[in-house]
């Protein structure tokens, strides 16, 4: 009797990466490696208001330094998997590849969202170039593709939006509270507020801004 035909897998399709900014106020994240590669991933965290968790066999005196002054726990020893439990999101930052496979193969029988540094496979979210100014934060991917043309993007940009627009952003928060409370109709509202968020608005704010710093100097 014939064999039946063997069925052929079913191939993964290519997916795209959804973006968006999470929360991590209060979520317990651990980074494994806090050395020259480690150590500005902590660093992008401590603003974040998550529970910081290190594991490192050596650790940098910035790292150390934060671990003095409560920014972050940081134990000087071996990963285990027993590190993952009860953690929302892990960072994977050391040099060794056998490692890096471990940590990444327990983050996902646990559920716990990933990043093992410098190796797209093992990661389920990357880290964007980034621009950022004040509240403003202009993320950038190339889907771990090409790193280099994510930082040249970031460069462009950082040109373009110069860091006088976390003072204007910060304006505009103000403002848009005022005309919401406001009397005016809904459709006022959003035209006024379309309008104040308009590139000429900027140039406004920035030509007044230069204005007064110039008076002040004057006097």
């Amino acid at each position: 009797m014939a064999a039946p035909a063997r069925q052929l897998e079913p191939q993964p399709l290519a997916t795209s990466l959804f973006p968006m900014f999470v929360k991590l106020h209060g979520k317990a994240v651990l980074v494994v490696g806090a050395g020259s590669i480690g150590e500005p991933k902590i660093g992008s965290l401590l603003d974040t208001g998550a529970h910081i968790r290190v594991i490192a066999l050596e650790a940098t005196e910035r790292v150390r330094e934060w671990s003095r002054v409560g920014q972050l726990a940081l134990e000087e020893r071996r990963f285990v998997p027993a590190d993952l439990d009860g953690i929302f999101l892990a960072v994977i930052a050391p040099s060794q590849r056998d490692l890096n496979e471990v940590a990444y193969t327990e983050a996902q029988k646990r559920n716990v969202l990933c990043n093992v540094v410098d190796v797209p496979e093992q990661c389920d979210f990357y880290y964007p170039a980034l621009v950022k100014r004040g509240d403003l934060q202009i993320a950038i991917s190339t889907s771990g593709q090409s790193p280099a043309l994510a930082r040249r993007l970031r460069e462009q940009l950082e040109q373009q939006f110069a860091p006088s627009y976390a003072d204007w952003l910060a304006e505009l928060g103000a403002t848009r509270r005022d005309v919401l409370k406001s009397n005016l109709t809904r459709e006022q509202k959003r035209e006024l507020l379309m309008s104040l968020a308009a590139r000429p608005a900027f140039e406004e704010m920035l030509a007044a801004n230069t204005g007064h710093n110039k008076e002040g100097d004057a006097g």
